[in-house]
């Protein structure tokens, strides 16, 4: 009787283990995003609450049923995560032991998915009203997400995510407020060297140099190569400080925009020690080691791979060249033909009435009497640029780098600044200069303290339009982020291609990706990883030698780039673009209506120049050339010469 009394305890004991050693219904947590796209992994998650659970159930991989299949999740700490995708209107299920958890799920098909930005840039380009219809594709894009997410009702919740949601996301984000904060900086040094006479001072002894629209132009081309090291430092110092130049002279506020806009990113592409070098090293050896996994193929590391690619790097060189000739031929076409005759025709002296200064910039013009000294504006500007350099060494300095003795200086000078903060650069440079500024201004008795201050909020609020431009330009690309835009395009132009139509694939890929969310980094971040490893797959399939592969990846290294920088300078929502018309005080479309003639033609030819090179596999400088003789051509044929002063 004891006996059976003895087994009887242990076999219920025992099942009340074995029950309790799989999680039951409540003892796990799945959290996964109502919002889905069709035919794009969703990542979820899933928690253990049962602590008695952790050590079977919570660490290590666990069996696990997704959505029917049988999978092993890695859990560490009682957390782990699943990606899971769809491509119908179907529930999400999982199961771990005895926890089951079902959830609706309706994803969006993915061509929805690059509405919202061409919305916006559709609505922009016709009715000529930025903030509206930046608003409208962000809107528009809430809406979907809202709509497959929770119906109708999260379709109507969408006006209210565009504010709670995606403009304080863009708001929150340090890159993005650190660019705010740089930008009324400047805003607030123009200001007040404006007030305080230097300006005027400058504009005096500039003008005596650049006595014509010709040498007032090249005095802008050359500003921007000079101003190298970063797109937004160039666009913001060159279009402010040569603003009032360029005015006198006749010269149009949408040529002036053009200049500095197509000097900032090229120059900042193809040159090797900017603030973009860090980003471009960083996606190069991500691809270098996964080509590189079984064998080395390309064993001269990303920078050499980066310094070589640029023999391919046509539309950032063709448009720096592209700008000279139209220039020095005194010849445009298009929407900037008209814009530079209306501008030649306007009387000396008087301001474009198209563009009038608002009436904060006109309370800045400085006092009679006051002493015009150039130097009240030179020194806070040159504590920008000298400033932005110094802070780009110390933000990237390794004492180790340096220390390399089989590295060269100018390597080592590139490594340094790409790992340099540049945010934090141009936060510091600007602050230092807005400081000296009104130190100059207060110290030599120009203006009182109180004055000089009102001057700089003065400067602040002559940024706020175009501020507010950038924030719902930000918010649309976390939209199209949030939404697949690029894997829809990307999706469209990928497939089986003959390798040496890669390349200027990979380059109108890299257009049509920047047009659409407004950012060349954010391009270069997508297509990055996918193109560099596809290239040498599609070449060591095509049963190409080694020297040809490794020709044609570095040719879609550059394709990338030169891609990004096109699509940058044609859309409407790309911040540097934004940052273009701000400073050169020139309505937004105007200045994109104006440009685009002008990308669409280098990015023509450098097409062209993509395929060729690839095709015939040459050196890609051989084609640099031939890429200017035709410009000339079209500068000659289609360009009709602005009469004026000097051209």
């Amino acid at each position: 009787m004891r006996t059976s009394f003895l087994l009887l305890f242990l076999l219920t004991a025992f099942g009340a283990a074995g029950a309790q050693s799989e999680p039951g219904p409540e003892d796990y947590r799945v959290e996964l995003s109502a919002f889905s796209v069709k035919g794009i992994p969703t990542t979820g998650t899933i928690s253990l609450l049962n602590d008695s659970l952790m050590n079977n159930w919570g660490q290590g991989a666990v069996p696990a049923v997704v959505n029917g299949e049988r999978r092993y999740i890695d859990f560490q700490g009682g957390e782990g995560s699943f990606t899971v995708s769809f491509d119908r209107n179907e529930p999400f299920s999982i199961r771990v032991g005895q926890f089951a958890h079902v959830q609706d799920m309706t994803p969006m098909p993915l061509w929805l998915s690059v509405l919202p930005p061409l919305i916006a840039i559709a609505l922009a380009l016709v009715f000529k009203e930025v903030i509206a219809s930046l608003f409208l594709g962000l809107l528009f894009g809430a809406g979907c997400v809202g709509y497959y997410s929770t119906g109708w009702s999260g379709a109507a919740g969408g006006f209210f995510r565009v504010i709670d949601t995606y403009i304080i996301s863009a708001l929150n984000d340090w890159g993005h407020l650190a660019v705010i904060l740089f930008s009324l900086f400047i805003g607030a040094i123009v200001a007040i060297v404006t007030k305080n006479g230097g300006m005027l001072g400058v504009v005096n002894r500039i003008s005596r140099l650049a006595k014509t629209p010709r040498s007032g132009q090249l005095t802008t081309w050359g500003m921007g190569l000079a101003i190298f090291f970063d797109d937004y430092a160039n666009t913001l110092v060159v279009g402010n400080t040569l603003r009032p130049v360029t005015d006198r002279l006749r010269i149009s506020r949408e040529k002036l925009s053009y200049i500095v806009d197509s000097t900032a990113a090229p120059m900042a592409a193809i040159a090797l020690v900017t603030t973009w070098i860090g980003a471009q090293l960083g996606y190069i050896d991500d691809g270098l080691k996964i080509i590189n996994a079984d064998e080395t193929v390309i064993a001269s590391g990303s920078y050499a791979v980066m310094v070589q690619s640029l023999a391919y790097s046509y539309y950032p060189i063709l448009t720096l060249v592209f700008i000279f000739m139209l220039v020095w031929m005194g010849r445009d076409y298009g929407p900037m033909y008209r814009a530079e005759v209306a501008a030649r025709k306007r009387p000396e002296g008087q301001a474009d009435k198209n563009y009038q200064q608002s009436k904060e910039l006109e309370a800045l013009q400085p006092e009679d009497g006051i002493n015009l000294r150039p130097l009240n504006a030179i020194i806070p500007i040159a504590v920008v640029i000298f400033g932005t350099v110094a802070g780009l060494l110390i933000t990237g300095w390794d004492s180790a780098t340096w220390a390399q003795s089989d590295t060269g200086f100018f390597r080592k000078l590139a490594l340094n600044i790409g790992d340099s903060d540049s945010y934090t650069s141009l936060l510091w440079s600007s602050l230092a200069g807005l400081a000296t500024a009104i130190l100059l201004t207060v110290t030599q008795g120009i203006m009182p303290l109180g004055d000089t201050l009102e001057a700089m909020f003065t400067g602040f609020k002559t940024m706020l339009g175009a501020i507010a431009i950038l924030v719902l330009a930000w918010s649309l690309a976390a939209i199209t982020e949030q939404m697949h835009s690029a894997d829809y395009l990307t999706g469209i132009l990928t497939g089986n291609i003959p390798y040496w139509l890669l390349p200027g694939l990979t380059f109108l890929l890299a257009a049509l990706v920047a047009f659409s969310t407004g950012s060349s980094w954010g391009t270069m971040a997508i297509l990055y990883p996918l193109m560099l490893p596809l290239s040498w797959s599609v070449c060591m399939a095509a049963g190409c030698d080694m020297a040809v592969g490794q020709s044609i990846f570095f040719h879609v290294v550059s394709a990338v780039l030169a891609g990004s920088v096109l699509g940058d300078h044609c859309s409407p929502i790309s911040d540097t673009t934004i940052l273009s018309s701000m400073a050169a005080s020139v309505n937004h479309i105007a200045h994109v209506q104006t440009q685009l003639p002008y990308a669409l033609t280098v990015g023509a030819v450098a097409f062209v120049l993509s395929v060729a090179a690839a095709l015939l596999q040459v050196n890609g400088l051989v084609f640099i050339a031939p890429g200017v003789l035709v410009l000339w051509l079209v500068i000659r044929v289609v360009g009709k010469e602005v009469e004026g002063r000097g051209r």
